[in-house]
């Protein structure tokens, strides 16, 4: 009995489904006729069209044309095409910065990653601090120092320092006035802002900082380096970056640097270079014979992880040297950035295995150096030069690691990849891209001189009043421990 109720209610539930939709047609078709007002249809000219509601005035189709003006009328003027591509420009140089600003994090996870465990927290913290100090300073005098540099007719060919050093500016940092806003918040000033070109340039400056952090990592007292990395920014890292990109005597020469493959990496790598030599090699790099020990990094999957995100960051850093989001140039750029860099990493893990086991760390080194070697010419190069560029950078940079590892602790290669392939990278824009390697070979020595000078003495000067490296028991124990107290793992 209880089966048969069961069937028998699903029966009327189902009948009752079926019949809903008819009890509602009929529904709508009793209230029709009863809606107030309804339009009625009616056959005019062999069409069915609506006949107006009684006492309704009818619209001619001119009367109906002109609300409709009326109705979409904008109130603005339209857009010119000059504004929109100065908006989409302005866009792509902002995205742009924020990957550049990635590419700090890439050099944390890689450093990490590369050095001793027990020194982990103290190069997060350098890290941290560096686009810090690196943001503060280039607001507070690097941009103006670096940009405009050299007007027009300054010094031309023989200005070193910029004669635009304008300390008026230290008090409003990079604030746009109401006065100027016109001329620096528009196309006016270019294809960006005057903020935009700030935030920009400012992300190149603190990673300029960042290369000698590694090269110096596991022994270095943490103020010495922060004060370092500060005069570095005020006054290295602008000077040189105005002879090129601030219009100055190696502008007028003729000196080409699409996106730093000198003026960033090569500053940031003749610095670590000078630095790593003052503190001396960590405790038990070196035997009494001079032989080399390797002191194997502490997390490989962070250092890969580093890598990548460095990769990706190198699209903002070579894509925004553009200055503009124009379609041929950029996606050039974007590339021969991919090219050069795969091809620096295949290259140098087929070295490493070719001379016994395949060796990531070379490998994912291979891939920076391919990045550094083509930032120079990025923009001028075909892509087949580009992966020549990047295969060649793969190489040097394996064989300049065993090198310079024989004569400098450099934990994490920060000499070889961005030194090293610093300056290959700048004589290839004149051997692939066009430009005259003379010239780029003055611009290279010029930049290394004024880098090595102004390095050796800031450091030698912070050597003998603050002490450059920690005591050797701080360093046994780790700078973590030592110099803040805290370990990274637990």
């Amino acid at each position: 009995m209880n089966r048969l109720f069961q069937i028998g209610m699903l029966a009327a539930l189902l009948a009752a489904t079926l019949n809903a939709p008819a009890a509602w047609a009929y529904q709508e078709a009793q209230e029709t006729p009863a809606q107030a007002g309804a339009a009625e249809v009616v056959e005019e000219g062999g069409e069915l069209v609506e006949a107006p509601e009684e006492g309704a005035t009818e619209i001619t189709p001119e009367e109906d044309a002109s609300h409709d003006a009326g109705v979409y009328e904008e109130v603005n003027d339209p857009i010119t095409e000059q504004e929109n591509n100065f908006k989409i420009d302005n866009l792509w140089i902002m995205i742009c910065g924020c990957l550049v600003f990635i590419m700090h994090l890439g050099f944390a996870a890689l450093e990490s990653g590369l050095t001793r465990q027990k020194n982990t927290v103290n190069i997060l913290f350098k890290n941290t601090m560096i686009i810090s100090i690196g943001l503060l300073t280039y607001g507070l005098l690097g941009f103006n120092l670096m940009y405009p540099g050299f007007e027009a007719g300054d010094s031309p060919g023989v200005g070193i320092i910029p004669d635009v050093l304008k300390l008026d500016a230290i008090p409003d940092f990079v604030t746009v006035d109401g006065a100027n806003a016109s001329e620096q918040l528009t196309y006016l000033y270019g294809s960006y802002t005057k903020y935009t070109d700030f935030f920009f340039q400012a992300m190149f400056a603190a990673t300029c900082a960042t290369i000698v952090s590694g090269a110096v990592a596991g022994r270095i007292k943490l103020g010495s380096f922060l004060v370092f990395s500060t005069f570095l920014l005020l006054f290295c890292y602008p000077v040189t970056g105005s002879w090129h990109w601030g219009y100055g005597w190696l502008e007028d020469l003729g000196f080409y640097d699409f996106a730093g493959s000198t003026l960033v990496h090569s500053v940031g790598g003749w610095a670590a270079l000078v630095m790593a030599w003052l503190l001396g090699p960590r405790l038990g790099k070196y035997n009494s014979d001079g032989s080399a020990n390797a002191i194997p990094g502490s997390n490989m999957p962070l250092v890969a992880v580093g890598v990548f995100l460095l990769w990706f960051g190198w699209f903002g850093f070579n894509g925004g040297s553009v200055l503009s989001a124009d379609p041929a140039a950029t996606s050039l750029v974007l590339v021969t950035t991919s090219m050069a860099a795969a091809a620096g990493g295949l290259a140098a893990g087929l070295v490493s295995w070719s001379k016994g086991k395949p060796d990531v760390t070379m490998a994912l080194n291979g891939i920076l150096a391919g990045l550094v070697g083509v930032t120079a010419s990025a923009d001028s190069v075909t892509v087949q030069s580009a992966v020549i560029i990047g295969a060649i950078s793969g190489v040097l940079v394996y064989f300049s690691v065993l090198l310079v590892d024989k004569i400098i602790d450099d934990p994490v290669g920060a000499v070889s990849v961005h030194l090293v392939c610093g300056i290959w990278g700048t004589l290839a824009a004149g051997i692939f891209g066009g430009h005259n390697v003379g010239v780029q070979l003055v611009g290279i020595v010029a930049i290394g001189a004024y880098t090595v000078v102004f390095s050796l003495i800031v450091g030698i000067i912070i050597k003998k009043t603050m002490g450059l490296r920690v005591d050797p028991a701080e360093e046994e124990v780790g700078l973590d421990v030592s110099e803040h107290g805290m370990k990274a793992y637990n």
